[in-house]
């Protein structure tokens, strides 16, 4: 298919208050390719997405569209010419049916004041055929994965004539299965002419899935070009400014046995599971999408105890059946979710950094100590170089690497003894993810044992030394990190999906 331009804005600033969020950005799209803007978190990714889809508007610069020119662009103009934006919360309404949420949009579009449920089924039938989405159009879209939420939204683009699709981190909460059905509605898409913009800062999608790439750093255009011109080091470096290289955490656990867990069982999660941590090594527990890995992490920090099999902590047999439990044996737990499951979203940074460890700064008369508690904050929002202008903001101001670095943060205030990590770098840069990286291999070189949930196999080979990979409830393999790369895993993943 050869390739003409689309949509070109064209220097493109935008500040908000004193601060330029973008400056002199140009970005050109051409008619049925998959182009990747990249960039760090506070790059200007979000900034110039709102102003192509006219929420923003731009304080200088040009946006032509099919060779017409504008100042500015508004929300209608854009639709209008086909371009739709795919957010990460997908702005799907959860209590409605498939058939419902992908129709809506026509229906009201059509102004008509009584719809048949017939007509619902054909149109949402007619738009998921296009992508090849095969799912039941009656299904609750509360009980549906990431996955198929996402493709609900597409073929609900589609259906306004879609142009142009942009995806805003569109693979952050998906498998590698997930992650390669998208992939495939994503070339199919291209077939049809449709041009997407794919947002994303990780480096193997990116390579994988565009032709063209553009990568922003702080609010500048730093290079655009095709994908081939370019290795992973030099992506890595354009992105960030820093140069890193591929690494494997070449330390050595100590001997002694500081967790082991025999046939340990919950019912309909995981089954007849043994495994041993040793102090100072790095263990990651892989494996597909209920797998039963987040159970068992979950069961070893009380959130779902285990009824059947033993626990040992330092060879003492021990009981945990509360997080309280988990906590007073030395476990600390940072979640999937952080979003949901780890951060007090509308408290400051200051008291999600410390809120663990409250009740060792509590005097004798019940008092908190203040001083104690932001001074312990301060520290460790400095060891860990959380970014932020002042502690007492929102932590829901931060960017998602510095907001992990503080759930991080407040569990090593702590000093526990076994530290448990599921899916430690999702949703982050690819710098606060080698800096994560790097703080786990230096807390397990001071004898912390750390157990990871991951299926991002980069992230597993660079700082674990063993996986342990996991299938319907059962660990089906043990692999040493130093023996294997991430092809090997990636296949002993995939094969593992079916006995």
């Amino acid at each position: 298919m050869e390739n003409h331009c689309f949509i070109e804005l064209r220097d493109i600033s935008k500040s908000f208050s004193n601060l330029k969020v973008l400056n002199n950005v140009s970005l050109t799209i051409n008619r049925g390719e998959i182009h990747a803007l990249a960039g760090e978190n506070g790059s200007g990714k979000s900034t110039l997405i709102k102003i192509l889809s006219g929420i923003y508007t731009c304080d200088s610069g040009r946006i032509i569209i099919d060779d017409v020119e504008y100042a500015k662009l508004q929300p209608i103009q854009a639709i209008n010419h086909g371009i739709q934006v795919i957010y990460q919360d997908f702005s799907i309404f959860p209590n409605l049916t498939v058939k419902e949420n992908i129709s809506m949009n026509s229906m009201v579009r059509s102004g008509k004041k009584w719809v048949s449920q017939k007509q619902i089924t054909e149109i949402a039938r007619v738009a998921a055929d296009r992508i090849g989405f095969e799912v039941d159009l009656d299904e609750r879209v509360e009980r549906l994965s990431v996955a198929d939420k996402q493709l609900i939204a597409i073929s609900r683009a589609m259906l306004q004539n879609a142009r142009l699709i942009v995806m805003d981190e569109p693979t952050t909460a998906l498998t590698k299965k997930e992650v390669d059905k998208l992939f495939h509605v994503v070339k199919k898409l291209q077939t049809q002419g449709v041009a997407i913009l794919f947002i994303s800062h990780k480096i193997d999608e990116v390579f994988e899935i565009s032709q063209r790439f553009t990568i922003l750093r702080n609010g500048e255009r730093v290079i655009t070009d095709d994908v081939k011109v370019l290795d992973d080091e030099q992506f890595t470096f354009y992105m960030t400014g820093r140069k890193f290289h591929k690494r494997r955490n070449e330390n050595r656990p100590q001997d002694d046995v500081v967790l082991e867990c025999r046939n340990l069982t919950l019912k309909n999660s995981f089954y007849d599971v043994s495994f041993c941590l040793k102090r100072g090594e790095i263990l990651c527990v892989t494996g597909l999408l209920g797998s039963g890995r987040t159970e068992l992490a979950e069961a070893l920090f009380g959130l779902r105890p285990a009824r059947q099999g033993e626990i040992y902590i330092e060879q003492e047999r021990v009981k945990i059946n509360s997080v309280q439990q988990a906590m007073k044996l030395g476990i600390g737990y940072v979640p999937q979710d952080r979003l949901t499951e780890g951060l007090f979203l509308n408290q400051k940074i200051f008291w999600n950094q410390i809120v663990s460890n409250i009740g060792a700064n509590i005097s004798r008369f019940g008092l908190l100590q203040q001083a104690r508690l932001r001074e312990e904050a301060d520290k460790w929002i400095s060891d860990l170089d959380i970014k932020s202008e002042n502690s007492e903001l929102p932590i829901s101001t931060l960017s998602g690497g510095n907001q992990q670095k503080v759930i991080l943060g407040r569990w090593l205030a702590g000093s526990p003894k076994i530290l448990i990590l599921n899916s430690p770098t999702v949703g982050v840069d690819i710098g606060a993810k080698f800096d994560i990286i790097e703080i786990l291999e230096n807390l397990a070189k001071n004898g912390t044992s750390i157990l990871i949930i991951s299926d991002d196999f980069q992230e597993i080979v660079a700082c674990s030394q063993r996986i342990l990979v996991m299938r319907v409830g059962r660990i089906v393999d043990s692999m040493v990190t130093a023996d294997i790369d991430e092809r090997i895993i990636s296949k002993v993943v995939t094969l593992s999906e079916t006995p």
